[in-house]
C-alpha cells in the first residue's frame, strides 16, 4: 500500500495546470491524428519524466548528475530550473490556471474579475503554503486524499463522454495535419514535468524515509518504482483528456486553450454540475503540483542559503507566485513557451547520458561537449524565432534536420557525443566526470 500512496504523491506532483489542459486542447486541434500526436505527447511529458526521476535517483541528485558537465554548469543550471518550475513560471501558473476554471466561470458580467483573482490567489497561495511547510507528510495530504478525489472526478467525465458523447474525431489543423507526432512531442515540453522530474525526488525521497525507509538502495528503489506508478496513472489520465478533447473538435468552435475545450465539453455533459465538476479538479490539481513545487524549490535553496530556513523560502516563493500569478494564464503560457524550448532539450540528454552513464564513464568530455552543442542549437533556435538570431546564423540553423518539426537539437546532441568521445582521447576509467 505505501508504493501505491508514495506513487499516488507524485503523480499529484507532477499531474498539475499544463497536465489538464494540453491533453484536451491536443485532442481537439489533432482530430483523427489524436494517438499519433498523443504518441509523441506521452514521450515527452510521460516517458521522459519517469526517465528522469530514475536518472536523478541513480545519480545521487540533480547536483551530482549536472556536475557531470562542471561545477559551474551544475550551478546555473540547476537554478535556472529551480526558477522555471518555481516562482517565474510553473507555481504562478498552477494559482492563474485553476483561477480561470474555479472562479472566471461563475463570475457575473462586470465583475471585477482583476480584483477576484488577486483574492483567490491570496486564498490558493495560503493553502498551499500551510500544505507545504511540512513536506515530510505530502504522502499522507496528497497520496491518500487529494489524489484519489481528482482521479474520480476526472473518471466521472470521461465517463459521461463515453455514455453521451458531444461530436466526433474532426480533421486536423495547423501542425497537427502535417507533423502531429513531432508537434505533440513539442506539447510535451509545456507540461514542464521532465524538468520537474529532476527535483521532485528530493520530495520523494524524504516521504519514503518518513516511512521507516533508510538504506539508500532502498531508497532509490522506492523512488523508481513510484515513477512507474505516476508514469502509468498519466498516461491513463493523458489518453483520457485527449479523447474528451478530440469528440468536442468536431461538435463545438475552436476554443482558445484547453481549459476552454474542457469548459465546453463538462457544460454539454453535465450542465451547470460540469462547471462545479471542472473546478474542483483544476483547484486539486494545480494545488496539488503547487505544494510539491513550493518544497523542492524551498529545499533546493536551503541547500545554497543555509542562513534562510525552508519555511522562509516557502513564505517567500508564494509570495512571489502570488504577485507573477496576477499576470494572468495567456501572458503566463506565452513567456514559457520560449523558456522551455530552450532548456527542455539540454535536461532531455543529460537524463539520457545519464541512464546510459556506464557507456560514457571513461570520456570525460561527453557530458559537457553534448550538453554544449544541444544548448547551442536549442537556445539558436528559441532566439531564431523570436527574430533576434542574424540572418546568416538562422540559414545556418535552418539547414539542420528536424528544424521545422522543432527537433533540430537532435543532430548537435548527436555530433557533441561524438566530439566528446574524441576530445576524451581514449577511455580510461580513472576520469573523474
Amino acid at each position: 500500500m505505501d508504493h501505491l500512496i508514495i506513487g499516488l504523491t507524485l503523480f499529484s506532483m507532477f499531474f498539475g495546470a499544463g497536465n489538464l489542459i494540453f491533453p484536451p486542447f491536443l485532442g481537439a486541434q489533432a482530430g483523427i491524428h489524436t494517438w499519433t500526436a498523443m504518441t509523441g505527447f506521452a514521450l515527452s511529458a510521460v516517458g521522459f519524466p519517469v526517465l528522469g526521476v530514475v536518472a536523478v535517483a541513480r545519480s545521487g541528485g540533480l547536483q551530482k548528475l549536472a556536475g557531470r558537465v562542471g561545477p559551474r554548469f551544475a550551478y546555473i543550471f540547476t537554478l535556472l530550473i529551480y526558477l522555471s518550475i518555481g516562482p517565474c513560471l510553473a507555481i504562478p501558473r498552477t494559482a492563474s490556471t485553476s483561477f480561470e476554471m474555479a472562479v472566471v466561470p461563475f463570475s457575473a458580467a462586470g465583475a471585477p474579475v482583476r480584483l477576484f483573482q488577486l483574492m483567490y490567489s491570496i486564498l490558493f497561495f495560503g493553502i498551499a503554503l500551510m500544505l507545504a511547510l511540512r513536506p515530510d507528510k505530502l504522502s499522507d495530504r496528497l497520496g491518500k486524499i487529494l489524489t484519489p478525489c481528482l482521479l474520480i472526478l476526472i473518471s466521472v467525465i470521461f465517463a459521461g463522454c463515453i455514455v453521451k458523447p458531444a461530436g466526433y474525431y474532426a480533421p486536423p489543423v495547423r501542425a497537427y495535419a502535417s507533423n502531429p507526432f513531432a508537434k505533440g512531442f513539442l506539447d510535451g515540453y509545456q507540461t514542464m514535468d521532465t524538468i520537474a522530474a529532476l527535483n521532485f525526488g528530493i520530495i520523494i525521497a524524504l516521504n519514503i524515509r518518513a516511512r521507516g525507509i533508510v538504506q539508500e538502495k532502498r531508497v532509490i528503489g522506492e523512488t523508481v518504482l513510484a515513477g512507474g506508478i505516476a508514469g502509468v496513472l498519466l498516461i491513463l489520465v493523458y489518453a483520457a483528456l485527449a479523447h474528451i478533447g478530440a469528440m468536442s473538435g468536431g461538435a463545438f468552435e475552436a476554443a482558445e486553450n484547453g481549459a476552454g475545450t474542457l469548459n465546453q465539453m463538462v457544460g454539454f455533459e453535465f450542465g451547470n454540475a460540469g462547471a462545479v465538476i471542472l473546478a474542483a479538479i483544476f483547484f486539486i490539481a494545480c494545488l496539488n503540483t503547487c505544494v510539491g513545487l513550493l518544497s523542492c524549490c524551498s529545499k533546493y535553496f536551503c541547500t545554497i542559503v543555509p542562513r534562510i530556513s525552508y519555511r522562509i523560502w516557502v513564505f517567500i516563493f508564494a509570495g512571489i507566485s502570488l504577485v507573477i500569478s496576477n499576470a494572468g494564464l495567456n501572458r503566463i503560457l506565452e513567456v514559457s513557451v520560449p523558456v522551455l524550448n530552450a532548456v527542455y532539450p539540454a535536461a532531455i540528454v543529460l537524463i539520457l547520458l545519464a541512464l546510459t552513464h556506464h557507456v560514457w564513464e571513461g570520456f570525460c568530455f561527453v557530458y559537457p561537449a553534448a550538453v554544449l552543442f544541444t544548448g547551442i542549437a536549442s537556445i539558436g533556435a528559441v532566439l531564431d524565432q523570436i527574430g533576434v538570431l542574424p540572418s546568416l546564423l538562422s540559414g545556418i540553423l535552418k539547414m539542420l534536420p528536424f528544424y521545422e518539426a522543432g527537433l533540430e537539437w537532435i543532430l548537435p546532441a548527436v555530433f557533441g557525443i561524438l566530439a566528446g568521445i574524441v576530445l576524451s582521447g581514449r577511455k580510461n576509467k580513472k576520469v573523474a566526470i
